[in-house]
């Protein structure tokens, strides 16, 4: 059995050291400015890092790797592997998914088979595995489609999760309603990463925080309070707000005008609105309505329904009840900090870029911010990989959105190798190290690098903005 979490701690203890790639000899320049260019400089880098102007474009020599940069080749290459990468997908595919299933269904049976006792860790530890491993490995990938190319039964993208809550609870119970992270994690958080429109940006989301008039210290509690409910507390809401916006625009209805769609919703401005925004907000998302469909079939399900059955033995089942639901509220809370450290930290640092426009997908532009807005962490083996819930590979699933758990360990050497070629930095680094970058951010320590979008190809400018034929992964997919 593997118990993920604790799993996360011993392969973060023996993972290597950040790896930023950045090779100043790329070959051919997208943009031509009649100045002499500085050499490229390894990440990382100083805030203040010097510029040097033309009467065309103004230059931070920071970003210098990005006036080298030929972006048509650089394409090319990520295209090229990317399409061998989903050829190859095969049953091998299939057989990898049904091993991380047998891993998750061993820690659930242990925790389900255990709740019964007094709280302990090892029944918490599986408890949380299952749940974890069903949203980060099983659900992810296939709500992204990642085995929609082979016969791996339901776990295509096409209905899993979707439609009722027995199906919902079947395929994947948890605080979020399906239908609503399709939209808000499938479309805009990958096809706007790190963008105005991204609802994942964690400098902008914590703005309120990083500009709190308070001591660090009174941050960093803020921060750790959160971590453990951050689920229900913040994203459950946050991803059904993105699908009631996507309805209000569907059905040719009008936001209300005092809204600002961009700002978080969490249970506290959802139930206790203060301002004008967050008072319109409530127009959109009802909170009983909220509550009822998204936070309860988990809730009901999960903490009640799964542990009743206790309340059957003779003279002790109250007690042994009392014993499940602890045991399951702990599990739900390690969850969450689980979670916290392998996802939140994704694109959070301030090594890490944001942009001010929007490019097409599948572009060069467009590969190079998944890019350089996404970190990895320790990868290459199924038990270290299983720990970080495939969330170690951040880079090549945000290249390739759609691919499989076995593919992404296949294709990051030859990502990795590809960014080296060209000089596109390429961020790993021990999760942990990570945590501490997100916090930084997160409490207004430090602040993440704005990228020269004048750089880039005026070609891959999204300036219709991006739409989608479906909700996964795949853009261009009917």
């Amino acid at each position: 059995m593997r118990l993920s979490f604790i799993a996360l701690f011993a392969a973060s203890a023996v993972s290597s050291a950040s790896a930023f790639n950045v090779n100043s000899n790329s070959k051919g320049a997208q943009r031509k400015v009649p100045i002499t260019q500085p050499k490229a400089v390894s990440i990382p880098l100083e805030k203040n890092a010097p510029t040097w102007t033309s009467e065309v474009e103004t230059v931070n020599e920071r970003d210098s790797w990005v006036y080298n940069l030929d972006y048509d080749a650089f394409a090319k290459d990520v295209n090229d592997l990317g399409k061998k990468l989903l050829k190859e997908t095969s049953e091998d595919d299939v057989e990898h998914l049904n091993k991380i299933l047998s891993w998750r269904d061993n820690a659930a049976l242990f925790g389900i088979a255990t709740m019964w006792m007094g709280p302990n860790p090892l029944t918490i530890a599986a408890l949380s595995t299952w749940t974890y491993a069903s949203w980060t490995m099983v659900a992810h990938h296939t709500c992204h489609g990642g085995y929609n190319r082979v016969d791996a039964g339901k776990y295509n993208s096409r209905g899993f999760a979707l439609g009722s809550i027995p199906r919902r609870v079947a395929d994947w119970c948890d605080w979020m309603l399906p239908e609503a992270w399709n939209i808000e994690h499938n479309r805009l958080h990958h096809y706007h990463l790190g963008e105005p429109l991204d609802p994942d940006l964690v400098e902008r989301n914590l703005e309120f925080l990083r500009t709190m008039d308070v001591s660090m210290p009174a941050k960093y509690a803020q921060v750790a309070l959160l971590m453990p409910i951050w689920k229900w507390f913040y994203y459950a809401p946050n991803t059904f707000k993105e699908l009631q916006i996507a309805k209000f625009k569907s059905e040719g209805k009008e936001l209300p005008k005092s809204l600002k769609p961009e700002e978080a919703v969490t249970l506290r401005n959802l139930f206790f609105p203060q301002t004008e925004s967050e008072k319109a907000m409530r127009e959109v998302v009802n909170p009983i309505g909220f509550f009822a469909k998204v936070l309860s079939p988990f809730l009901f399900a999960r903490l009640i329904l799964l542990p009743a059955p206790l309340l059957l033995v003779p003279g002790v089942g109250g007690a042994l009840f009392g014993h499940a639901v602890a045991n399951l509220l702990l599990a739900d809370m390690l969850t969450n900090i689980h979670g916290f450290i392998t996802i939140v930290t994704n694109h959070a640092g301030e090594d890490l870029y944001k942009f001010d426009d929007e490019v097409k997908p599948k572009t060069g532009s467009f590969y190079v911010r998944q890019i350089v807005s996404s970190t990895n962490y320790a990868t290459g083996t199924d038990p270290i990989d299983f720990s970080h819930g495939w969330l170690n590979y951040q880079i090549e699933h945000h290249v390739w959105p759609d691919l499989s758990m076995l593919q992404y360990q296949r294709g990051a050497p030859q990502l990795k190798a590809i960014c080296e070629k060209h000089g596109v930095p390429y961020v790993q680094e021990n999760v942990f190290e990570r945590l501490r970058k997100t916090v930084d951010i997160m409490i207004g320590k430090t602040s993440m690098m704005d990228f020269p979008t004048h750089l880039e190809p005026k070609k891959d400018k999204a300036l219709r903005g991006v739409t989608w034929k479906s909700t996964n992964g795949a853009i261009d997919e009917e």
